[in-house]
């Protein structure tokens, strides 16, 4: 096991990742820009140092501060936690070289997974099912065209780097493809310096299905079931539950066990999860995360596992604690992510909480680095924290989440917590029946405040 981890993060994860950590009996080292010298995983852990000013490219992003905090405390391992330096081929194989584990997949399956046209690759190899697409970069209009005309509009053009979002555009005509495509690699270029774009089938009505697995390098994989991460805005996923409303028994183990196999033959190590897009009772792969997820505390609600625990462990190079045999889930699990934002315009509300009240009682955990008093800065992603309920059925987790919702109380900024209110009650929530368009539907049709 490791002596001393470096979470190289911020927030609510660095601070999950720091308690996963502690409960091993590991020292944490925290690193922080000058804008985070006041948050709550800095206090905690064991040491700390400051790697820059706010801007993530001086701080967070900074490979030669990261690693010059880890050779000054002598850290023996790295959490990247999610987003940042997470799913950064060079930066894993850095630390390698410089004998720190990365606590992660290799760099070899994060270079695979995170570009997509090598990722569908893969998984059509594995056995995976994919969205019908291009076999690789478009790189000429003419011959966007044709494959557009073979699969049918309408088409969806994306980045074969980065995510988010970002770098993807929607044609539904032979009028729509020549801007989408422009547009699309404008995108990418600008966002992640690859203006390289593929092409896949614009599915309808789909839903967002994604399947939690593991690996420990060995050959041994499982999967840890599902989540439905269909209520998006603008491709940011906004809510998640496990298990999928949409999904029966046989559905969900045919798809697990697929993933298992595929992760079994790649010899993945570490956590992963690999998202689909779910419509008329089949599933299509769009792309594998090589990172922890935001929205892990549902699957650890259902199924009583700890993933980070988990991460640590395989990473040290023990192999997986568990067999899919031993994995069962029990009741359901439902996250809202609660940013510091206006309610329906989603507007940015960095400033100072001057009053914090956290929901409790059975089956409700709130994952947060923040605390009465505590300023939010502007500079970084708005999510705040976590609110996951597990009830045993779910039904009783909706009614378990109106309560909480009801209870949450957060003064000094603008938070989502009001339209989390009215979505918990809208009757095609109630009933399990949304899409990835929902929420959008939803909000176009709604006034706005703010």
């Amino acid at each position: 096991m490791f002596d001393k981890v470096l979470i190289a993060n911020r927030g609510e994860i660095a601070l999950r990742v720091l308690r996963a950590c502690k409960e091993l009996g590991i020292a944490t080292v925290a690193v922080h820009s000058t804008a985070d010298a006041d948050a709550m995983h800095v206090r905690l852990a064991d040491e700390s140092v400051c790697i820059g000013p706010p801007p993530a490219a001086e701080s967070y992003l900074n490979i030669p501060r990261l690693l010059a905090a880890c050779e000054i405390t002598g850290a023996d391992a790295v959490h990247p936690g999610y987003g940042f330096l997470s799913e950064n081929a060079r930066f894993a194989e850095i630390l390698e070289h410089h004998k720190i584990t990365f606590i992660g997949p290799t760099s070899e399956h994060i270079r695979i997974m995170g570009d997509k046209i090598a990722a569908k690759a893969t998984a059509i190899r594995l056995g995976i099912p994919v969205v019908p697409g291009s076999k690789g970069a478009v790189t000429d209009d003419g011959e966007a065209l044709k494959i557009a005309n073979e699969m049918g509009f309408p088409v969806l053009v994306k980045a074969a780097s980065g995510g988010g979002g970002r770098g993807m555009k929607v044609a539904r005509s032979i009028a729509d493809l020549s801007l989408a495509l422009s547009t699309a690699r404008s995108e990418a270029k600008a966002a992640f310096g690859d203006d390289a774009v593929y092409m896949e089938k614009y599915l309808q009505k789909p839903r967002h299905i994604e399947v939690q697995v593991f690996g420990d390098g060995q050959g041994n994989a499982v999967h840890l079931g599902e989540r439905d991460c269909s209520l998006q805005r603008r491709h940011q996923k906004v809510m998640e539950e496990a298990p999928s409303p949409a999904l029966n028994d046989a559905q969900r183990m045919k798809i697990g066990g697929i993933v298992a196999n595929a992760m079994r033959q790649l010899k993945y190590r570490g956590a992963g999860t690999v998202e689909f897009l779910y419509e008329d009772g089949e599933f299509y792969f769009i792309e594998m995360n090589t990172r922890l997820q935001v929205e892990h505390p549902v699957t650890e609600a259902i199924t009583g596992l700890d993933l980070v625990l988990e991460q640590i462990r395989i990473a040290s190079g023990a192999p997986l604690s568990v067999k899919q045999e031993d994995i069962t889930f029990s009741g359901h699990a439902i996250e809202c992510r609660i940013n510091a934002e206006t309610p329906r315009t989603f507007r940015p509300s960095p400033g100072k909480i001057t009053y914090w009240h956290p929901p409790g009682g059975l089956g409700v955990r709130v994952d947060s680095g923040v605390y009465q008093g505590y300023k939010i800065p502007p500079y970084y992603d708005s999510l705040i924290g976590k609110l996951i309920v597990h009830g045993k059925s779910r039904n009783e987790c909706l009614m378990r989440l109106r309560r909480c919702l009801s209870e949450f109380v957060i003064d000094g900024i603008e938070t989502t917590i009001p339209l989390f209110n009215e979505l918990i009650r809208h009757s095609d929530i109630v009933d399990g029946m949304y899409d990835i368009h929902w929420l959008e539907k939803f909000l176009a049709s709604e006034p706005k405040d703010g």
